[in-house]
């Protein structure tokens, strides 16, 4: 491709009557194969750049004018900085395009800062070897969604590049118009007076440390917005005036937030059973149970938190694919100790 006379790697589009204004990612994912997704056309921009005229930008959000040259070159993937690992994964589908593991507790989803080996990505690489999905170069191959290390359940991976575009779409539409459907289990202090609801309360980063969410107004700059749809499925332990002492509560996502489901909960007065960063103030409660239950809580090291069921619209064949997980087997040792709790108990 020769723009102003020097020859540039890339694919070339002209802003014509009718794109003038548009951000600059959608402008460009305008004129992209299915496969490559406009996530996609984000994180390249971000990461690598393309050429406006004369210029070169990374802002995904610039809009466009009439007229201007948008030089565009889909990198090829880059091999994945981890290194795969012989680590068990316990997979409950797969084919050439994806696969659903159900992810123990304790395990992170992709390397980090002091997490770089014995990942989900680890285990996946090695599992699939050159079959993973690059995803534009981002370090997370195949991965769509994340779940928090100390959440247990269900996660679909990527394959390809056409399967991971699909995904991703079902993912931030977060199935309001498609079949994409997330559901948790949650242990959760307390006993509610409503037994549905909806949590419709927007998240940021929090102001007092930043690995944390928290609400915040919708006219916070960095305010997304935030759904949670509950039903309490059982009560569990009687106080001593009789009220259940904790809940497990059935949470659907409308939207996909960092945290959102233990931040909802906290927000909400009912923070999740385990949780050292949005109920640690419910510690005290823990001290007022009989010595059986505390015992078993002492030995749950997590966030009583499990990604139960995972549906979706195969982004190859169409088929609906749902899965459900049991309650892992620390998760239901904690449930059966709520379960034993009588008045004369506490």
């Amino acid at each position: 491709m020769t723009v102003n006379g020097a020859q540039e790697k890339g694919e070339a589009f002209i802003v014509e009557e009718g794109k003038q204004g548009m951000r600059l990612d959608a402008f460009i994912a305008s004129y992209m194969p299915d496969h490559v997704s406009r996530s996609r056309v984000k994180d390249i921009i971000k990461s690598v750049g393309v050429r406006i005229g004369e210029k070169e930008s990374k802002e995904p959000n610039y809009r466009v004018k009439l007229d201007e040259i948008v030089l565009f070159n889909v990198p090829e993937p880059e091999e994945a900085a981890p290194q795969p690992e012989d680590i068990p994964l316990e997979i409950y589908y797969e084919d050439d395009h994806l696969l659903i593991v159900n992810k123990p507790a304790g395990m992170v989803v992709h390397p980090a800062v002091g997490h770089w080996s014995g990942t989900m990505v680890n285990a996946l690489l090695h599992h699939c070897g050159d079959s993973l999905s690059g995803i534009g170069g981002v370090r997370r191959p195949g991965i769509v969604h994340r779940l928090d290390k100390e959440t247990s359940g269900l996660l679909v991976v990527a394959k390809t590049e056409r399967a991971h575009a699909g995904l991703t779409a079902q993912f931030m539409d977060h199935g309001r118009t498609g079949p994409l459907e997330r559901v948790y289990l949650a242990l959760v202090w307390g006993r509610f007076e409503r037994m549905t609801g909806t949590v419709n309360a927007p998240l940021a980063r929090s102001s007092n440390n930043r690995k944390k969410r928290a609400v915040v107004k919708e006219t916070h700059a960095e305010a997304k917005e935030a759904i949670t749809h509950f039903t309490v499925k059982s009560e569990f332990g009687l106080d001593k005036d009789g009220f259940p002492i904790a809940s497990l509560v059935e949470c659907r996502l409308e939207t996909g937030r960092t945290h959102q489901i233990r931040v909802h909960m906290s927000h909400i007065g009912h923070p999740l059973v385990g949780d050292q960063d949005y109920g640690k103030h419910f510690q005290t409660k823990e001290n007022t149970l009989p010595e059986e239950t505390q015992k078993a809580l002492s030995k749950f090291k997590r966030q009583a938190l499990h990604a139960a069921i995972l549906g979706f619209e195969h982004p190859v064949t169409g088929e609906i694919i749902r899965h459900e997980s049991q309650i892992p087997h620390d998760f239901l040792t904690v449930l059966r100790a709520f379960e034993q709790i009588s008045p004369e108990n506490t």
